[in-house]
């Protein structure tokens, strides 16, 4: 049920979503860590079987059979299928990027979402959300890099994770108007773990330390309270309050990129970054003065 609309309630919101995507910045640092020992389809698997685990421990005695009740199963499983497919492109491409160059890719999202939009469903963009989308891919370019020695072709899985993700949003937002939040994260997990557990026991290597069991368990914890923090987020703050709070995650990945793995960001993924964040940042202030309008 959404919480009234007060102040109070907005910063409750934004707390709990900027928890979220700490959450999801040491989720990508240990998927790192762990891909770099442990084979990609592996650390996939064992990050959502964590994460159904943990939520369905923490939710399943409030919500019972709801938590597996919803109206579009179909397009359930179809989530399912996008989310195991963006978190592996994801995983992989972490074994060769930066995090903070992967992070900064994710950030084109809202761009590809106003894209899509105005593709898929009608919606109008005005010249101003056109040249903030141009713009913005002139930031994701100066991350790329194409042609030059310092391009690397994993960022092309990192691209592909991001225009999926786009997709897997406007998916989410159809949901929504149908089916529970805890229900659609659980159930999207569930699916994805599901799907990938031949695939999983296939690949199986043993993980040879504690340290590394240690990092599955905080794996999937972080990865499935991220997701229930920002289902709880959107009950307590309208979604064009807290989307501006995504951003904020590219600090948590740089800083545990440099902290965990020494890795410092050049100046082209700064200033690309720079350049994606404030043209996403537009968007969303256009979005709310547009619906403050209606």
């Amino acid at each position: 049920m959404l919480k009234t609309d007060t102040a109070r309630n907005r910063l409750l919101g934004i707390g709990l979503v900027s928890i979220t995507f700490a959450c999801f910045a040491v989720l990508d640092t240990t998927a790192k860590w762990l891909v770099s020992s442990l084979p990609v389809i592996e650390v996939v698997w064992l990050r959502f079987v964590g994460h159904v685990v943990f939520t369905g421990l923490l939710l399943g005695p409030r919500y019972g059979r709801a938590l597996v009740r919803v109206a579009n199963p179909k397009l359930q499983l179809l989530r399912g299928m996008m989310l195991f497919a963006m978190t592996a492109l994801n995983f992989w491409a972490l074994q060769y990027l930066q995090l903070a160059e992967t992070g900064a890719i994710q950030f084109a999202v809202p761009l590809l979402i106003a894209l899509f939009g105005a593709w898929l469903l009608g919606e109008r963009l005005d010249a101003g959300r056109w040249m903030a989308i141009g713009i913005g891919f002139v930031g994701v370019l100066l991350i790329v890099r194409p042609g030059s020695q310092a391009f690397h072709p994993a960022i092309l899985l990192s691209i592909a994770n991001a225009v999926l993700y786009a997709f897997f949003n406007l998916l989410t937002r159809r949901l929504a108007a149908t089916d529970r939040p805890e229900a659609t994260q659980f159930l999207s997990a569930l699916s994805a773990a599901c799907l990938l557990t031949p695939f999983g026991i296939a690949f199986w290597r043993a993980p040879e330390s504690a340290a590394q069991w240690g990092l599955i368990a905080v794996m999937g914890i972080f990865g499935g309270l991220g997701h229930w923090l920002l289902a709880a987020a959107h009950r307590f703050a309208p979604a064009t309050v807290l989307a501006p709070f995504l951003y904020q995650q590219i600090v948590w990945m740089t800083l545990l990129g440099w902290w965990v793995f020494g890795d410092v960001p050049g100046w082209p993924v700064v200033v690309g970054t720079g350049v994606i964040v404030a043209c996403g940042l537009y968007l969303i202030v256009r979005e709310r003065a547009s619906t403050t309008v209606r």
